[in-house]
């Protein structure tokens, strides 16, 4: 893993002359900020050595290294999944490919169903925290010291520093932000009602089926974390709806300018 990593880093290097200082991964439907970087060059994810490529349909699967806010950064248009048949090493592959180049910050987003009865969809949280519900660990099988220690600690996986840049970014801004722990499930299916439940009574707010995967990966390698969750739909049992993914990519369209503008003042602030 350590040289299929170095490989597709030494790729990467031909398309930017510095390390980028923040690294962001796009969730579902979300994908339009990479569209709003200075100086782009777009890589797809097909091109790079090793690099897994999505085909849920609103994940673009482009890599695009370019200015925001006036910082040096690199965009991931969409991210795969493990419901899709990928594994641990190669959903979080990407993650260990920036670890390497150096870069030191991570911002992840996602759209997620609200299980908190004070959200609806539309509205942008604060990820404080996560569970891990996917029943799998990235970590698991043999450690690489070189990419971080056996045990790493979890004890701060959203890191304060970012926590504050985005709650200060929606302040400025005055985007009403909500706040709250997301639970990563394995998917594809939805959730049921009555698992739904169970989420809610271990603390979870929202649930999506991505980015814990990617947040361990990244706190293993040291890297700081922060994350934002776009609500795109209730959760089964909540609303009556049926829960469709094309719910989930209309609702990250409504949003797109507010989380545009929010990601944006974050990378300034942070």
């Amino acid at each position: 893993m350590y040289e299929k990593i170095t490989e597709a880093v030494e790729f990467l290097k031909q398309y930017t002359s510095q390390t980028p200082e923040i690294a962001m991964i796009l969730g579902s439907g979300l994908g339009a900020l990479g569209d709003e970087l200075e100086d782009a060059q777009k890589i797809s994810y097909s091109k790079i050595p090793h690099f897994p490529t999505s085909a849920v349909e609103g994940h673009a699967g482009n890599l695009v290294f370019g200015k925001l806010a006036g910082k040096n950064v690199v965009v991931m248009q969409g991210r795969v999944h493990a419901y899709e048949g990928w594994t641990a090493d190669e959903v979080t592959f990407p993650v260990r490919v920036f670890s390497l180049m150096g870069i030191e910050k991570l911002l992840v987003t996602n759209s997620a169903g609200g299980i908190n009865r004070d959200f609806k969809p539309g509205d942008l949280m604060l990820i404080t925290d996560h569970l891990n519900l996917t029943g799998q660990n990235p970590l698991e099988g043999e450690n690489d010291e070189r990419f971080g220690v056996r045990f790493p600690d979890m004890s701060e996986a959203y890191c304060l520093q970012a926590r504050k840049a985005i709650i200060e970014a929606a302040r400025e801004l005055n985007i009403p932000l909500k706040a709250g722990v997301y639970a990563g499930v394995m998917g594809p299916s939805y959730e049921t009602p009555a698992e739904v439940r169970m989420i809610g009574f271990c603390g979870g707010d929202a649930v999506g089926m991505s980015t814990v995967p990617e947040v361990i990966i990244a706190n293993h390698s040291g890297m700081k974390v922060g994350g934002i969750s776009c609500i795109s739909n209730l959760a089964a049992g909540i609303s009556a709806q049926k829960l469709t993914h094309e719910e989930v990519k209309e609702t990250a369209q409504l949003v797109r300018e507010s989380f545009i503008h929010l990601v944006t003042k974050t990378v300034q602030i942070w």
